[in-house]
This record gives structure tokens, C-alpha cells and sequence, in this order.
């Protein structure tokens, strides 16, 4: 995985690829073989009356691909809470402790443990190499300090851009929802003249598609605005406790 999708902890292009195919696949298995032939049973039924029916509410093509990349957006907010999870233990580690002698951690071979470490793209791990290298080269505490807050701000920054795409599909959710308003609210109108003569039906399942597809990516947005904000908190956790472990155990241990 290159060093940008590691420390942004986006998934590999081939395996976000391979997700959104295999969700899209799927949600149109369950739409084809469940959801609507259910709405076509109930409407069958009840006729206008099924308006209501959930089945009905989800059965259009929009709330379909609402709820396909809605799933993808879960999967990819997933996908760095578990990131997350598995670097928790990054940010308390102290490399350069002393050992058992209370003799001091040699500062150039820590720094090679940590390059060769598989964690070593990582945003902590990253911010103690980076940190460490600038000490070595310089001799300077204060310029490793400054090592460290610049790393800091670009490990934010990377978190920030890595979250590109989710904000882009919570925002295109209510838009597709919006489509199918416009193309309900047409198709409806097109219906006028059996409406005038006394078949409201097909104006009312037309006007069925236009509400329903915006309710359903409105709810659908509103889901992923919530876990992107839970997303964005861990996140932040992750950088301050990225500056407090290096402040603690990595500029503590230069001062002496």
C-alpha cells in the first residue's frame, strides 16, 4: 500500500474497487428478488392505498443507488475505524524508554528499528521517524520539537483529505434523491389527463417516486452525517495523542 493511502487510511484502489461492485451487486440481487416484487404484490393489493408500504418507499431505481453507495460510504468509514483500532497502540508506545539497566535506547538505532518497522507509513510512527531523523541530523532539541509539529499538522491535514470521497457521496446521496423528485414530479404531470378523467393511480405512483426518493436519501445522508462525525472525532483523538506520546516520551527523552 503506498505511504499516502497508509497514512490517510483509505483502502487500496483495488480493493475499494472490488467492495463497491460487490455492494452494488448485491443490493440489486436483494431490489430484484425482494424488494420489488414485494412493492408490485402490495400495490397489486391495495392500489393507492400502498403509498405507505416500505416496500413502495424503496422500490425506484434512485433509493436503490442511494442505498448502494450509501453502504460503500459505511464500508470506507469502517474501514479506518478499524485502521484506527489496529494503530491505538502506536500512541502510547514510548521507543527510546531505557532498558532494564536504566541504560538510555541509542537514538540512531531506535531510528532504524523504526524505518524497518511495518508500521513505519503510519501517521505516529511516521511523526517519531521524522522526528528522531531531524534530532540526528541537527543535534537540536528545539528543531526536533519542530519536526514534530509540522507532522502533526500534515498528519491532520492527510486525515482531512482522506475523507474526501465520504463527504463527496453524503453530499451526492441527497442529490440522486433530488433526481428522482424531478423525475417523479415529470412523470406525474405527464399523467394529468387520466387524472382529470378519474384514474388518479398513475399520477399517484408517480408522485410516490418523487417524495419517496427524497425521503429516503435524506435519511440515508442524515445516518452517514452522524458516523462521519464519530469518524472525525477518533480521528482527532488519533493526532493528539500522536503529539501528547511524542511530547511525552520522545522530546522528554532528548531533554536529558
Amino acid at each position: 500500500m503506498a505511504k499516502q493511502d497508509t497514512i490517510n487510511m483509505n483502502p487500496s484502489l483495488v480493493l475499494s474497487g472490488g467492495i463497491f461492485l460487490a455492494i452494488v451487486t448485491i443490493v440489486h440481487i436483494f431490489y430484484e428478488g425482494i424488494i420489488r416484487p414485494s412493492a408490485e404484490a402490495v400495490i397489486a393489493a391495495y392500489g393507492a392505498a400502498a403509498t405507505g408500504n416500505i416496500w413502495v418507499i424503496l422500490k425506484d431505481f434512485e433509493q436503490q443507488a442511494c442505498i448502494s453507495i450509501g453502504l460503500y460510504c459505511c464500508f470506507l468509514m469502517l474501514y479506518k475505524s478499524f485502521r484506527i483500532k489496529h494503530e491505538e497502540p502506536l500512541y502510547t508506545m514510548n521507543f527510546l524508554a531505557e532498558d532494564e539497566d536504566g541504560e538510555k535506547a541509542d537514538v540512531e538505532e531506535v531510528l532504524k528499528k523504526l524505518e524497518n518497522s511495518a508500521f513505519k507509513d503510519s501517521g505516529a510512527m511516521s511523526t517519531w521517524i521524522t522526528c528522531i531523523q531531524r534530532y540526528i541530523n541537527t543535534q537540536n532539541v528545539q528543531h526536533a520539537s519542530d519536526a514534530i509539529s509540522t507532522s502533526i499538522e500534515s498528519l491532520a491535514a492527510q486525515l482531512e483529505s482522506g475523507n474526501s470521497m465520504i463527504r463527496y457521496v453524503i453530499w451526492a446521496i441527497p442529490s440522486i434523491g433530488f433526481v428522482g423528485t424531478v423525475r417523479g414530479i415529470g412523470a406525474a404531470l405527464a399523467q394529468a389527463e387520466e387524472a382529470v378523467a378519474g384514474n388518479i393511480s398513475g399520477m399517484v405512483d408517480k408522485l410516490g417516486v418523487a417524495f419517496n426518493s427524497t425521503l429516503v436519501s435524506l435519511v440515508i445522508s442524515i445516518i452517514l452525517m452522524l458516523l462521519l462525525h464519530l469518524l472525525n472525532n477518533r480521528q482527532d483523538q488519533m493526532v493528539i495523542k500522536t503529539q501528547k506520546t511524542c511530547e511525552k516520551h520522545l522530546l522528554s527523552h532528548l531533554h536529558k
